[in-house]
């Protein structure tokens, strides 16, 4: 290298990138390589740091030097930290951080020392003090420069960096709360008070993380009892207690609306509503610390003076208000529901605020958050009358105030519904202004639902006789609606745009899963089902009206259960026909819901083996090949939860029925389907299966289940271990390990022998020996009931084999054919 000095920057550069490799999954190597390679990395240590550190002589090569430095410290572990701590390496990083030229590649070698020490199998933090100390104050001389305004913006996100990392890897450290620690949490502070969000939000997860330890019971056992762990902690709590204050100060300004929000573009608003959401999870964490009232007392205090900048005209300043209100709102499940000091006078002050419509949706939706202090609190009720005119009002001023009012309507409705049972009649014209649409409101319809939620809620406060006449008012303005319909005629009826139709339905669903008086429920479903059977005869070939109208059905089975008598009879009727005609998806998972309430009935039982039989024998018909799966996922998903319900509620039904047979056959079929939920039915499907002897009554009927499965077996074996290894994308591979472990414990040493015929299909060039050997040795663990967590690595580690790139893959799924269900196996 002497005698060739030009060569030496290629080479630096290959130093670099050699253990980057380790951590690169995009190279298609082995896991044993990946293994060795490590292994080889280890043991060249040495060497490579005895190059570097020659290398450091010469001046210009210096940066490519601390860069590969850096490279090889993510290696972790394999460097003695007692080697470390003087190392010319890491001195020369630490000297060139106040180098401009140098700095970038300084502060990603101390960045990674740092993430050294913390690592969890380097001993942990304490065995790392010798570097920790030499790293810890020279990171700290870098304080002062946070505040130096000739340094650029990147210079700062370095510093700021390497101060977040000292926070996140010594976290805990830091939490003991000693003088040398809070000289990291005062710089933490310093730089969460950056006006750049992209560097003070550095320290958020500081923030979240020290909270968590402490809070959590588990930091303190070391304490010993439990006098001494409360001590320890009520010390700590304290220690920290005025860097959260001042954490809470500090970030109550990100959240004010931008003077020009609504010039920037729509990327730049959801940025500032990200923003949002990391501020409110940061004063979350404060408030764990502080408690929810003193925390409350910082923002009422930042509220009232925001309040005394801002006129009852809409011109004026509303932004520094609004903002106090957001982070008032952020805080409220932490806040007592009879805090008595604060709250009434936050409660006081909102009637008094301008109503401009950005300001009115964040008091609306601060009314919602605090509805649960307007229930319990002691003079809580006597601020709901003007609560409501702020909603009534937030609901007639933009689309956006009216969401929040209906949202914080709901809460409201939901939390004092026993004091609001004597004020029906002007919730009443709230909710009919609202779900007619005539008046001042701007609601959409999505957003009444929740009015319609409300009422419900209240409603199930009424003794029994009330409650049926005022669900009768309460369904009333979509019976009416949906009876002029069709009393227009079948052909008007059937040229009804679906919005029309289903706007109502979704009314009707809300209120059968809100208002909880079976009885009530059942009396209004029967007097209704004339309405939805004309509905039903007319556009059962409608999916969105059938999706709507089954939602309430859905419903009202659910709420009124076994009182539905008569009319459960004659919906089931009516949608077991219509399937065979129409093929809705939504049928079936009506059907779902009547299995779980009715699946168990011994008088049901004959009326419901004929459902079962109906449905899925015509299912099967439409599922015969992987294509049909791809183009009516939907239909084989609502299929396969049908089927696991069947399972699990009325085997006794399900396994001996005719359809059986040919439902798992179905199964083999589509398992392969790339949609998501479809797939995961018919995976669950098949394990509910294999786990049949866990479910009630299911041992009666495992000879049935092992006459249709055993034949399959091999078959079954195949295609799920085709999935494992590549027909299936790798973000299903829980579900389909469990699948092939639940029939592994079903059928024992059967399976293995499907398991050791398959896997022998696959070419040795794909798959070694070895892994063969390893992925059956799991399979046979799991026969003799070894615990599936231990049992994860091999079975992940041949997929990850047969995936390794597409020639492999393509090699392993010609070979096993996960689509062919009559392959021969080899001998």
């Amino acid at each position: 290298m002497n005698s060739h000095p030009e060569f030496i920057p290629s080479f630096l550069e290959l130093l670099r990138v050699l253990p980057e490799e380790e951590f690169n999954y995009k190279i298609a190597a082995r896991p044993d390589r990946r293994r060795q390679f490590e292994k080889e990395l280890a043991s060249a240590i040495d060497t490579a740091l005895n190059i570097l550190t020659a290398c450091l002589n010469i001046n210009e090569l210096k940066e490519q030097v601390l860069e590969a430095f850096a490279s090889w410290l993510r290696l972790r572990h394999r460097i003695p930290a007692s080697t470390l701590s003087s190392h010319p390496l890491v001195l020369a990083a630490l000297s060139s951080l106040n180098s401009e030229i140098l700095s970038e590649a300084s502060v990603n070698v101390i960045s990674e020392l740092i993430h050294y020490t913390a690592a969890r199998n380097s001993g942990g933090v304490s065995s790392e003090l010798a570097l920790i100390q030499v790293i810890v104050p020279q990171v700290m001389s870098l304080k002062p420069q946070l505040r130096d305004p000739s340094k650029d913006e990147e210079d700062i996100k370095a510093i700021a960096r390497l101060f977040s990392d000292m926070g996140d890897a010594y976290v805990e450290l830091i939490a003991t709360g000693s003088d040398e620690s809070m000289l990291i949490v005062h710089a933490l502070l310093e730089v969460a008070s950056h006006p750049e969000f992209d560097i003070a939000s550095m320290t958020f997860n500081f923030w979240h993380n020290l909270q968590m330890i402490l809070t959590e019971r588990e930091s303190y056992l070391a304490c010993g009892n439990e006098t001494s762990i409360e001590a320890e902690k009520t010390r700590r709590l304290q220690v920290f207690r005025s860097s959260y204050e001042s954490l809470v100060s500090l970030v109550i300004f990100r959240v004010q609306y931008p003077l020009d929000y609504f010039d920037i573009s729509m990327e730049d608003q959801r940025d500032f509503k990200q923003t949002r959401y990391a501020v409110a999870d940061v004063l979350i964490d404060a408030a764990l610390i502080l408690g929810g009232e003193p925390t409350l007392k910082i923002l009422y205090m930042k509220l009232v003076e925001a309040i005394s900048h801002c006129g009852k005209d809409q011109s004026s300043d509303w932004r520094p208000a609004e903002a106090a209100l957001y982070c008032i709102k952020a805080i409220s499940d932490y806040v007592s529901d009879i805090e008595a000091e604060v709250m009434p006078q936050i409660m006081s002050l909102l009637p008094k605020l301008p109503h401009q419509p950005q300001l009115l949706q964040t008091v609306c939706l601060t009314i919602g958050a605090y509805s649960k202090w307007l229930d319990a609190s002691s003079n809580g009720f006597s601020h709901l009358p003007t609560l409501i005119d702020i909603l009534v009002r937030g609901m007639s001023t933009c689309e956006d105030s009216a969401a929040a009012a209906a949202l914080a309507f709901r809460h409201i409705c939901n939390d004092c519904k026993k004091k609001l049972c004597g004020s029906l009649d002007g919730l009443f014209q709230i909710y009919q202004t609202a779900v007619i649409g005539e008046g001042p409101f701007k609601v959409s319809a999505e957003d009444s639902l929740h009015l319609v939620e409300a009422l419900s809620m209240v409603i199930t406060e009424l003794p029994s006789e009330h409650a049926k006449k005022a669900l009768e008012a309460v369904c009333l303005p979509s019976v009416a609606q949906l009876q002029e319909m069709i009393n227009q005629g079948p052909q008007v009826l059937g040229q009804k745009n679906a919005r029309e139709l289903t706007v109502h339905f979704d009314r009707l669903a809300n209120i059968f899963r809100y208002v909880n008086h079976p009885e009530a429920v059942a009396d209004a479903i029967q007097k209704l089902w004339p309405i939805f059977k004309a509905i039903f005869d007319v556009r059962a070939w409608d999916m969105r009206t059938m999706e709507s109208l089954c939602r309430a059905c859905k419903n009202a089975v659910r709420t009124s259960k076994r009182l539905m008598g008569v009319t459960i009879g004659a919906m089931l009727e009516e949608i077991q026909g219509l399937y065979g005609q129409h093929h809705q998806p939504c049928f079936l998972y009506l059907s779902s819901e009547v299995i779980k309430i009715f699946g168990s009935d011994p008088s049901c039982a004959n009326y419901l083996k004929v459902l079962i039989e109906s449905l899925f024998s015509h299912t099967a018909c439409l599922l015969t090949k992987i294509q049909d799966f791809t183009s009516r996922p939907d239909i084989a998903d609502d299929c396969f939860l049908l089927a696991s319900r069947c399972i699990r509620y009325c085997p006794q039904l399900f396994f001996p029925s005719t359809v059986f047979p040919s439902l798992v056959d179905c199964a083999m079929i589509g398992i392969t389907v790339q949609h998501r939920e479809a797939c995961n039915s018919i995976l669950n499907f098949v394990s509910d299966i294999f786990d049949l002897a866990n479910s009630t009554n299911g041992e009666s009927c495992l000879s049935i289940r092992d006459s249709v499965i055993i034949p399959r077996g091999p078959t079954i074996t195949r295609i799920l271990v085709a999935c494992l290894t590549g027909a299936l994308p790798s973000s299903r591979l829980e579900t389909v390990t469990y699948a092939l472990l639940a029939l592994t414990r079903a059928y024992g040493l059967k399976a293995l022998e499907w398991a050791k015929e398959c896997v022998s299909l696959i070419p040795s060039t794909a798959v070694t020996e070895l892994e063969r050997t390893r992925f059956l040795q799991a399979l046979s663990d799991a026969a003799s009931g070894a615990n599936m967590n231990g049992l994860v690595v091999p079975i992940d580690e041949i997929s990850e084999v047969c995936r390794r790139n597409r020639t492999v893959q393509e090699i392993v799924q010609g070979a096993l054919k996960p689509l062919d269900l009559n392959i021969v196996a080899v001998s």
